[in-house]
């Protein structure tokens, strides 16, 4: 019989922890979820991580009081046991000098909007009209290719964002893997995103569970259908119910 102990879990936010909002800023974040994280971590031996696109500052605002180890910026930042690694702007030069010419080029776009976040720039388009929309898109290819290979494009639902080619969710679920106390237990990740795609890959490679959120085509090998579905379970295991991520709904 599995133990909580015998897990580390995984969780992207928006589209997952989170409902997807019109803008980055405008998520709403049920009262009980901060503590119920809290109380579930302790179960898991503290075996539990945020990874995410977003950087560490604004989850631990969405999140207050509570701090969990995280994942931010697709893993160019990460924060494990209260130390904080990576994700300076001043360690991406190339970035920040195109950042100028990027928000030109959607400036004439209707609701189209640039997320700046230091070690990486995200531009969204999820208000705006079809043409525009493509245009957006259009000049985030662009600009992430003008940046050469050092930096690459990752689409997401309506967003393109420009990030250090090394960093994906999956690579920073290997680092959190290496070490304590997430080293030697079955990894459990949950997300909603193109994004997640490639955390999934490393979870399925490592014999953990992958959970896609949504009804999108995907390599995870189980799935749940909003978040709402995803705090119903985690409220459910934090409160002592069994976790046995092999019992989700198959993808």
């Amino acid at each position: 019989m599995t133990e909580p102990t015998d897990f580390a879990l995984y969780l992207d936010f928006d589209g997952t922890l989170v409902e997807i909002a019109p803008r980055p800023e405008l998520v709403r974040v049920d009262p009980a979820l901060p503590g119920a994280l809290e109380r579930l971590r302790t179960r898991l031996g503290g075996a539990l991580a945020v990874v995410t696109g977003r950087p560490i500052g604004v989850i631990d605002d969405f999140l207050a009081p509570a701090r969990f180890d995280i994942a931010g910026l697709h893993g160019v930042e990460r924060r494990v046991d209260g130390v904080v690694s990576g994700g300076g702007a001043e360690n991406h030069p190339e970035l920040r000098a195109r950042i100028a010419g990027l928000t030109a080029a959607v400036a004439g776009l209707d609701a189209v909007l640039i997320e700046d976040k230091g070690a990486s720039v995200a531009v969204h388009w999820r208000l705006a009209s079809p043409a525009d929309a493509a245009l957006a898109e259009a000049a985030v290819k662009i600009t992430a290719d003008a940046l050469g290979a050092a930096y690459r494009l990752q689409l997401g639902k309506a967003v393109g964002e420009i990030v250090p080619a090394s960093a994906t969710k999956g690579q920073a679920i290997r680092v959190f893997a290496q070490a304590p106390p997430y080293a030697g237990r079955r990894a459990i990740f949950l997300g909603d995103d193109l994004t997640d795609e490639k955390a999934f890959a490393v979870v399925n490679a490592s014999g953990g569970v992958s959970v896609r959120i949504g009804a999108a085509e995907t390599i995870a090998t189980r799935r749940l259908a909003t978040p709402e579905d995803v705090r119903r379970l985690l409220y459910a295991w934090a409160d002592g119910a069994p976790i046995d991520p092999d019992a989700l709904p198959p993808a």
